[in-house]
Protein backbone atom coordinates (compact mmCIF):
# COMPACT_ATOMS: atom_id res chain seq x y z
CA UNK A 1 0.00 0.00 0.00
CA UNK A 2 1.20 3.60 -0.87
CA UNK A 3 2.10 5.38 2.03
CA UNK A 4 3.19 9.76 1.84
CA UNK A 5 6.53 9.64 2.43
CA UNK A 6 7.64 13.18 1.43
CA UNK A 7 7.70 16.88 3.74
CA UNK A 8 5.19 17.07 6.27
CA UNK A 9 5.43 20.93 6.13
CA UNK A 10 4.64 21.06 1.92
CA UNK A 11 0.97 19.21 3.02
CA UNK A 12 0.28 21.75 6.00
CA UNK A 13 1.30 24.37 3.38
CA UNK A 14 -1.06 22.95 0.41
CA UNK A 15 -4.05 23.23 3.23
CA UNK A 16 -3.12 26.32 4.96
CA UNK A 17 -3.11 25.27 8.36
CA UNK A 18 -1.22 23.85 10.85
CA UNK A 19 -2.33 19.87 10.48
CA UNK A 20 0.07 19.03 13.52
CA UNK A 21 2.27 16.88 11.56
CA UNK A 22 5.46 18.60 12.89
CA UNK A 23 6.53 18.84 16.27
CA UNK A 24 7.73 21.89 15.58
CA UNK A 25 4.79 24.05 14.89
CA UNK A 26 6.74 27.52 14.91
CA UNK A 27 8.54 26.55 11.92
CA UNK A 28 5.86 25.46 10.13
CA UNK A 29 4.19 28.92 10.79
CA UNK A 30 6.69 30.91 9.07
CA UNK A 31 5.74 29.66 5.60
CA UNK A 32 1.96 28.19 6.11
CA UNK A 33 0.55 30.54 3.84
CA UNK A 34 2.91 30.41 1.21
CA UNK A 35 1.60 27.33 -1.22
CA UNK A 36 4.59 24.96 -2.51
CA UNK A 37 5.74 25.18 -5.66
CA UNK A 38 6.91 27.74 -7.77
CA UNK A 39 3.89 29.80 -8.17
CA UNK A 40 2.98 29.39 -4.30
CA UNK A 41 3.34 32.96 -3.33
CA UNK A 42 0.95 34.09 -5.34
CA UNK A 43 -2.52 34.50 -5.03
CA UNK A 44 -4.56 32.40 -4.35
CA UNK A 45 -7.95 31.45 -6.65
CA UNK A 46 -11.27 31.28 -5.06
CA UNK A 47 -12.24 28.04 -4.40
CA UNK A 48 -15.50 25.96 -5.69
CA UNK A 49 -17.34 24.12 -3.49
CA UNK A 50 -16.25 20.53 -5.50
CA UNK A 51 -12.63 22.65 -4.42
CA UNK A 52 -13.67 23.59 -0.77
CA UNK A 53 -14.64 19.42 -0.09
CA UNK A 54 -12.29 17.90 -1.64
CA UNK A 55 -9.45 20.37 0.42
CA UNK A 56 -11.42 19.20 3.27
CA UNK A 57 -10.96 15.40 2.35
CA UNK A 58 -7.62 15.60 2.03
CA UNK A 59 -6.99 17.26 5.14
CA UNK A 60 -8.45 14.59 7.20
CA UNK A 61 -6.36 12.28 5.30
CA UNK A 62 -3.04 13.78 5.93
CA UNK A 63 -3.72 14.44 9.84
CA UNK A 64 -5.01 10.68 10.22
CA UNK A 65 -1.93 9.43 7.88
CA UNK A 66 -4.68 7.43 5.93
CA UNK A 67 -4.47 6.90 2.46
CA UNK A 68 -7.13 7.14 -0.67
CA UNK A 69 -8.66 3.90 -0.31
CA UNK A 70 -8.33 3.25 3.47
CA UNK A 71 -10.56 6.44 3.99
CA UNK A 72 -12.95 5.48 0.75
CA UNK A 73 -13.25 2.26 3.03
CA UNK A 74 -14.07 3.89 6.03
CA UNK A 75 -16.47 6.19 4.43
CA UNK A 76 -18.34 2.82 2.83
CA UNK A 77 -18.51 1.64 6.68
CA UNK A 78 -19.77 4.82 8.09
CA UNK A 79 -22.75 4.77 5.53
CA UNK A 80 -24.12 1.52 6.56
CA UNK A 81 -24.10 2.62 10.40
CA UNK A 82 -27.54 4.44 11.85
CA UNK A 83 -26.14 7.19 13.48
CA UNK A 84 -24.60 10.58 11.09
CA UNK A 85 -22.31 9.26 8.64
CA UNK A 86 -19.60 12.03 8.99
CA UNK A 87 -19.51 11.28 13.16
CA UNK A 88 -19.35 7.64 12.51
CA UNK A 89 -16.35 8.37 10.06
CA UNK A 90 -14.39 10.48 12.24
CA UNK A 91 -14.94 7.97 15.06
CA UNK A 92 -13.40 5.15 13.38
CA UNK A 93 -10.51 7.20 12.30
CA UNK A 94 -10.42 8.02 16.22
CA UNK A 95 -9.85 3.75 16.84
CA UNK A 96 -7.21 3.76 14.84
CA UNK A 97 -4.55 2.30 16.72
CA UNK A 98 -1.76 4.22 15.80
CA UNK A 99 -4.16 7.27 16.79
CA UNK A 100 -4.74 5.84 20.00
CA UNK A 101 -1.34 5.66 20.56
CA UNK A 102 -1.22 9.43 19.62
CA UNK A 103 -3.67 10.44 21.72
CA UNK A 104 -2.41 8.61 24.86
CA UNK A 105 0.70 10.98 24.48
CA UNK A 106 2.60 7.83 23.53
CA UNK A 107 4.52 9.73 21.00
CA UNK A 108 4.98 13.49 19.36
CA UNK A 109 2.61 13.00 16.27
CA UNK A 110 0.70 10.30 14.74
CA UNK A 111 3.40 9.24 12.02
CA UNK A 112 5.76 8.55 15.12
CA UNK A 113 3.07 6.34 16.88
CA UNK A 114 2.67 4.76 13.78
CA UNK A 115 6.34 3.88 13.44
CA UNK A 116 6.02 2.43 17.51
CA UNK A 117 3.29 0.20 16.59
CA UNK A 118 5.00 -1.17 13.36
CA UNK A 119 7.54 -1.86 15.13
CA UNK A 120 5.94 -4.04 18.04
CA UNK A 121 6.65 -1.29 20.68
CA UNK A 122 2.67 -1.88 21.43
CA UNK A 123 1.15 -4.66 23.00
CA UNK A 124 -2.55 -5.19 22.65
CA UNK A 125 -4.22 -7.26 25.13
CA UNK A 126 -1.35 -9.04 25.94
CA UNK A 127 -0.01 -9.76 22.43
CA UNK A 128 2.41 -8.24 19.97
CA UNK A 129 0.18 -6.20 17.40
CA UNK A 130 1.52 -4.24 14.61
CA UNK A 131 -1.43 -3.25 12.54
CA UNK A 132 -1.64 0.61 12.57
CA UNK A 133 -5.42 0.71 11.02
CA UNK A 134 -6.49 -1.75 13.77
CA UNK A 135 -9.68 -0.31 15.26
CA UNK A 136 -9.61 -0.70 18.82
CA UNK A 137 -12.88 -1.87 20.95
CA UNK A 138 -14.04 -0.97 24.58
CA UNK A 139 -11.73 -2.31 27.15
CA UNK A 140 -8.97 -3.08 24.70
CA UNK A 141 -5.66 -3.03 26.57
CA UNK A 142 -2.41 -1.49 25.35
CA UNK A 143 1.02 -1.28 26.79
CA UNK A 144 3.91 0.58 25.54
CA UNK A 145 7.60 -1.60 25.72
CA UNK A 146 10.05 -1.34 28.41
CA UNK A 147 12.35 -0.46 24.46
CA UNK A 148 10.52 2.19 23.17
CA UNK A 149 9.61 3.89 26.79
CA UNK A 150 13.95 4.43 27.29
CA UNK A 151 13.79 6.02 23.62
CA UNK A 152 14.50 9.87 24.70
CA UNK A 153 11.44 11.64 22.55
CA UNK A 154 8.77 8.97 23.78
CA UNK A 155 10.60 9.72 27.37
CA UNK A 156 9.95 13.02 27.70
CA UNK A 157 6.31 12.56 26.21
CA UNK A 158 6.11 10.13 29.40
CA UNK A 159 6.96 13.26 31.65
CA UNK A 160 5.25 15.56 30.39
CA UNK A 161 1.53 16.51 31.30
CA UNK A 162 -0.08 16.01 28.24
CA UNK A 163 -3.82 15.87 28.22
CA UNK A 164 -6.04 12.44 27.12
CA UNK A 165 -9.09 11.91 25.66
CA UNK A 166 -12.13 11.13 28.28
CA UNK A 167 -12.65 7.73 26.38
CA UNK A 168 -9.02 6.30 27.19
CA UNK A 169 -7.87 5.39 30.81
CA UNK A 170 -3.99 5.86 30.93
CA UNK A 171 -1.53 5.28 33.90
CA UNK A 172 2.11 5.71 32.67
CA UNK A 173 2.83 3.11 30.10
CA UNK A 174 -0.11 1.04 30.25
CA UNK A 175 -4.10 2.08 29.10
CA UNK A 176 -7.61 1.30 28.43
CA UNK A 177 -10.25 2.11 26.20
CA UNK A 178 -13.24 3.25 28.36
CA UNK A 179 -15.58 3.94 25.38
CA UNK A 180 -15.84 4.73 21.71
CA UNK A 181 -15.04 8.12 20.83
CA UNK A 182 -17.34 10.76 19.91
CA UNK A 183 -17.15 13.65 17.80
CA UNK A 184 -17.36 16.00 20.64
CA UNK A 185 -13.72 14.00 21.87
CA UNK A 186 -12.00 15.33 18.85
CA UNK A 187 -10.19 18.27 18.86
CA UNK A 188 -8.89 18.84 15.22
CA UNK A 189 -10.88 21.56 13.38
CA UNK A 190 -12.43 18.92 11.07
CA UNK A 191 -15.52 19.40 8.91
CA UNK A 192 -16.51 15.86 8.53
CA UNK A 193 -19.70 17.02 6.74
CA UNK A 194 -17.37 18.53 3.66
CA UNK A 195 -16.19 14.96 2.90
CA UNK A 196 -19.12 13.00 2.79
CA UNK A 197 -20.90 15.69 0.59
CA UNK A 198 -17.28 15.18 -1.38
CA UNK A 199 -17.82 11.22 -1.41
CA UNK A 200 -21.81 10.93 -2.39
CA UNK A 201 -21.43 13.48 -5.36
Amino acid sequence: MSRYTGSRNKLARQIGEDLSLKTNALKVGRRINIRPGQHGAKRRRKLSDYGIQLREKQKIRYVYGVSEKQLQRLYQQATKSQLATGSTLISYLERRLDNVVFRLGWAPTRAAARQLVSHYHVRLNGKKHNVASYQVQINDALVLSTKASKIPAIKAMLESDAVQPEWLEKKQVAARVVRLPVRSDVIEPVVEQLVVEYYSR
